[in-house]
């Protein structure tokens, strides 16, 4: 038998090592079926009907009666989040937060609501509020300065809680945090939309 040319022989056997390479990923990859025994996960329900979660994100701004009513028939409610257009999403916790209605936080908060950063600066609870903005790499100003649902900003949340939140307020405008309690939200219109009184 003839002898390989160095060059063909290089290039053969890379191209033999990458198949082997691809042929034992492929191989890790496949699905491996679960060992007899294993529980399933369980099924999931549907979601919740959008009527519902607006309805409770729209009472978190005024009612608590009104709350109270609707997480007590539908408690996973208490989570749900509301698209109000172009991404502007809000939990009934934020609803709550930036109106600064505590009642209507604190009754969330104790029906497992995921606690929330702009919730946190209405209830004064500084602590909270500077161990999330310090988790930010690019500091607890530009941290600060992201707006929450509607454009309200933390800053806002914290003058909205009143005296009990104003340590949170002291706290933020010490740090720098511009004065600024609404910024416009940056919607972005899909493909093929525009505005109302748009050409």
């Amino acid at each position: 038998m003839p002898a390989l040319p160095r060059r063909h022989f290089l290039q053969t056997s890379a191209a033999l090592l990458a198949a082997g390479g691809f042929a034992r990923l492929s191989v890790a990859q496949e699905p491996k079926t679960p060992p007899a025994g294993t529980p399933k996960a369980p099924a999931r329900p549907p979601a919740l009907q959008p009527e519902m979660v607006q309805a409770l994100v729209g009472a978190a701004h005024r009612d608590l009666a009104k709350v109270r009513e609707l997480v007590e028939q539908t408690p996973l409610l208490v989570n749900a989040c509301w698209d109000w257009g172009g991404g502007d999403f809000e939990t009934p916790l934020q609803a709550a937060a930036h109106i600064g209605r505590r009642d209507i936080a604190e009754f969330l908060l104790a029906h497992n609501a995921r606690p929330d950063l702009f919730a946190a600066a209405m209830l004064g609870q500084l602590a909270a509020v500077r161990a999330a903005l310090a988790t930010d790499p690019r500091g607890p100003i530009a941290a600060a300065a992201i707006p929450g649902p509607h454009g309200f900003t933390l800053l806002h949340c914290a003058k909205q809680g009143g005296e009990k939140a104003r340590p949170v307020y002291d706290w933020l405008l010490a740090a720098g945090v511009p004065e600024v309690t609404f910024k416009p939200l940056p919607f972005i219109w899909p493909a093929g939309t525009k505005p109302p009184g748009t050409t």
